[in-house]
This record gives C-alpha cells, sequence and structure tokens, in this order.
C-alpha cells in the first residue's frame, strides 16, 4: 500500500515532467476550441461538448487540487 506521502511526491514528479507540461497546454488549446458554443451542431453536440470540458478540467486542475489535498492531509496529522 502507497502512503500519502508517496503518493503525493509521484504526483510532483509527474507535474514536473515535460510530457506534462507539454499535456497541459494541448489540453488548454483543446480546451477553447471545445468551448465554442459558435461550432455546436445541435443539443446533443451542446451536451458532448460539456461532458469533455468537465473530463478536460478535471486533469487542468488537478495539479491545484494536489496541493489542496496535500495541505488538507497535514492538517489531519497535525
Amino acid at each position: 500500500m502507497i502512503t500519502d506521502q508517496e503518493y503525493f511526491n509521484a504526483m510532483d514528479e509527474m507535474f514536473a515532467s515535460d510530457g506534462w507540461n507539454l499535456l497541459i497546454g494541448e489540453l488548454k488549446e483543446n480546451a477553447r476550441n471545445i468551448n465554442s458554443v459558435e461550432a455546436t451542431k445541435d443539443v446533443d453536440d451542446l451536451f458532448f461538448r460539456k461532458g469533455q470540458l468537465n473530463s478536460l478540467s478535471f486533469i487542468l486542475n488537478l495539479e491545484s487540487t494536489m496541493d489542496h489535498s496535500r495541505k488538507e492531509s497535514s492538517n489531519e496529522n497535525l
């Protein structure tokens, strides 16, 4: 079983990688294109785009979510 500290260290390692930074850059660009209502064809496409944006948001906010989780974890250990 992995400890919280090992988990956070592994995530930090990932966030510091060139690959992570490239991925985040591409996802930000994709989010701008997906978020365009002008390109939406119909209601089904609108909901599809909404799902895509939800998934992108999870990944794009992962680093700040981990920071928040780390702070909560350290406060619990006090």
